[in-house]
């Protein structure tokens, strides 16, 4: 007996209590906050036991809540747990508030009835504080479920966000673009390794921030790279692929293919002499995950493929061939196959996309328009950031 204790039995006939509460939820409640009252698996394996020897299914005011097992039956009901084992949870829950102890004169549990053979008064564990605190229980609880599915969604978020730092950093060390990329590394595998194995809401929100820190910067770089600095066009291979009304035939005519492949590495140059900019098309695929969807075999693997799929996309979005074409001879193919795809990706927001496209390539004919700053909305925006033109 402690002050504590003593004190808790005494104020507990005076909280007023619910009229009756379901014994078996008010255990489901306690087993969802058992964190936060201190309790152990084993702890509520021996109140489960307890809550077996009360007859009825509630706990209802003005009825003798006392159950009185002895230690043998208390054992074999908990799954045959130690007698020192058992008198330690028990403890532990007088100690919590979760039952009280009411002493016989020689420290034996038992019940005196009455000549109706009705219990008068009874020595052992009082689970009256069950019914006092029920509401007390629901609500740790609902505290408890609340934290789990914050973490759940932190946690995703965290590893959206560290699958994004990852492949911002591989593609931008494998298109040798510019940047302190080792450091980014460094910065980023120190943060994957602050966490431990069940790490608490706080950590996780933490490293979560930091993460999307290290993302912004990364994405922020990669933007001024975009925007500032000219990319040659060693990596284009193929030339403009327009659909043909054959389903068996992806490319048109060879002459046109090599007309485009000649525009290519012949440095073509729109209407006002700025040149065409090729970008990386590991950035391109990771703007634009959709595409992939529409090319040979359900995967990119080059430029080749994401032009096969562009115009299989040109179609599904109803843009006719000949404003593909134009696109593809002011902006270059891989260019225009870009834009294809990044249309793809907003088509839920655009009417209209042969009208957009014929747009998009009359600001290219005259310098004012590039992909990489589409490219650069889309990552901002699959990262949770609005979508911006």
């Amino acid at each position: 007996m402690t002050l504590a204790l003593m004190k808790g039995q005494v104020e507990a006939p005076q909280v007023q209590a619910i009229k009756a509460v379901d014994k078996w939820k008010v255990f489901r409640t306690l087993s969802e906050a058992r964190g936060m009252l201190g309790l152990h698996d084993r702890t509520l394996a021996v109140l489960n036991a307890l809550l077996s020897f009360y007859p009825s299914a509630e706990l209802a005011e003005r009825q003798n809540l006392v159950v009185f097992p002895s230690n043998a039956q208390l054992t074999l009901r908990a799954h045959g747990i130690a007698g020192t084992t058992l008198r330690r949870h028990l403890a532990v829950l007088v100690e919590a508030g979760i039952v009280h102890r009411r002493d016989s004169p020689n420290g034996k549990r038992y019940a005196r009835r009455g000549r109706a053979g009705d219990i008068e008064q009874a020595f052992g564990f009082d689970l009256a504080p069950l019914l006092v605190r029920a509401e007390e229980f629901a609500r740790l609880a609902e505290r408890v479920i609340e934290e789990r599915r914050l973490l759940r969604q932190a946690r995703e978020a965290l590893t959206i966000c560290r699958r994004d730092v990852r492949k911002l950093l591989s593609a931008a060390i494998q298109e040798g673009m510019v940047g302190d990329w080792m450091a980014h590394e460094d910065r980023y595998s120190d943060l994957a390794s602050r966490l431990a194995r069940n790490p608490s809401l706080r950590d996780v929100e933490t490293v979560l921030t930091a993460m999307e820190a290290l993302r912004e910067e990364i994405l922020n770089t990669l933007e001024s790279q975009i925007k500032f600095q000219e990319l040659g066009a060693n990596d284009a291979q193929n030339g403009c692929h327009i659909q043909s009304s054959h389903p068996e035939s992806i490319l048109e005519s060879e002459p046109r293919l090599k007309q485009a492949e000649q525009s290519i590495s012949g440095g073509k140059t729109t209407d006002a002499g700025q040149p065409v900019k090729m970008l990386p098309l590991s950035l391109v695929l990771k703007a634009c995950p959709q595409v992939a969807d529409y090319a040979p075999g359900g995967s990119v693997g080059g430029w080749r493929d994401l032009m096969s799929a562009a115009i299989v996309v040109r179609s599904a979005l109803g843009v006719s061939s000949s404003a593909y074409q134009e696109a593809c001879e002011i902006m270059g193919p891989e260019s225009a196959a870009t834009a294809i795809s990044c249309i793809l990706e907003r088509a839920g927001q655009i009417n209209n996309a042969g009208g957009y496209l014929r747009d998009l390539t009359r600001k290219a004919a005259l310098g004012q328009f590039s992909p990489g700053p589409m490219l650069m909305a889309l990552m901002r925006a699959h990262t949770g950031e609005k979508f911006m033109t």
